[in-house]
């Protein structure tokens, strides 16, 4: 796909990876850009950075209830009369384990997951019906390998794989393009408060939004499922998929770093 002259949906689009995949589409030469996100400031900040690249606009959303992502689908369509790519990026990060409250994995599930799902819902029937169209839906690395630290966003993001997956095996043959976006580590709000993407902040380097924005870029062109912004995660699967008892032994010994150096840290803290 070739951005230029596209309608582009951006959820998550006031900061981080969103913001810059909504300046790059922009910069690309789309005909509208989207910006959605659950921060009114942010969004209408993103806009008035593109405004003049684009015709954007600005909707207030929260992708964990439906009846707002189908809100955001149908203004989009009534304004444009479809949309050509949706990406479907807003997520958040939870720490810990099974014990983790049912609330927080609700709201993590809801967020990561049914997100895509709601999406998929609201903006399948016109782009089926047209013959054509593009879902680039984030996951992360951690959605291919694991998450140290975090069993909600490791099982999240498995699942978000999973589903994007499935649309591509169920669509494809009908004109619907689907990739996954999987990151490591991205200079975000989401690491700046200690969530590493994949597994630890910066195993294989901290990328900044404008970098992974490129590789988005690339991908799309080729329309290719994974967009890997790391490309070592690909290495990594492979190992996994090869001998998966020799990679958990190896993900045993980085979560026991992990936590080696969080105990550290929260002991230099009292």
């Amino acid at each position: 796909m070739q951005i230029k002259d596209k309608v582009v949906v951006v959820t998550g689009g006031a900061s981080g990876i969103g913001k810059s995949l909504s300046e790059r589409f922009a910069r690309e030469g789309a005909r509208a850009v989207v910006v959605s996100d659950i921060n009114k400031a942010g969004v209408e900040a993103t806009v008035a950075d593109i405004a003049e690249l684009t015709e954007a606009r600005g909707i207030v959303a929260n992708v964990g209830k439906e009846e707002e992502v189908t809100a955001l689908v149908d203004a989009t369509l009534a304004e444009f009369g479809h949309i050509d790519l949706f990406c479907s990026n807003a997520g958040i990060f939870t720490a810990g384990g099974e014990n983790v409250s049912t609330e927080a994995w609700q709201s993590i599930w809801d967020i990561n997951v049914m997100s895509h799902v709601f999406a998929a819902r609201a903006v399948l029937p016109s782009m089926l019906e047209r013959g054509e169209g593009y879902l680039l839906n984030t996951s992360s690395a951690a959605g291919l390998l694991s998450q140290v630290g975090s069993a909600p966003y490791s099982v999240t993001k498995h699942a978000a794989i999973g589903f994007a997956e499935w649309l591509s095996i169920t669509y494809g043959n009908r004109g619907i393009k689907v990739s996954a976006l999987c990151p490591q580590a991205v200079r975000t709000a989401m690491t700046a408060v200690g969530a590493g993407d994949g597994g630890v902040a910066g195993l294989d380097g901290m990328l900044e939004p404008e970098q992974l924005a490129n590789t988005v870029i690339e991908t799309l062109e080729k329309e290719e499922f994974l967009v890997l912004p790391h490309p070592e995660v690909l290495t990594y699967m492979r190992r996994k998929t090869d001998d998966y008892d020799r990679w958990l032994g190896g993900m045993r010994r980085l979560n026991d770093k992990f936590e080696d150096a969080y105990r550290k840290r929260e002991e230099s803290q009292d």
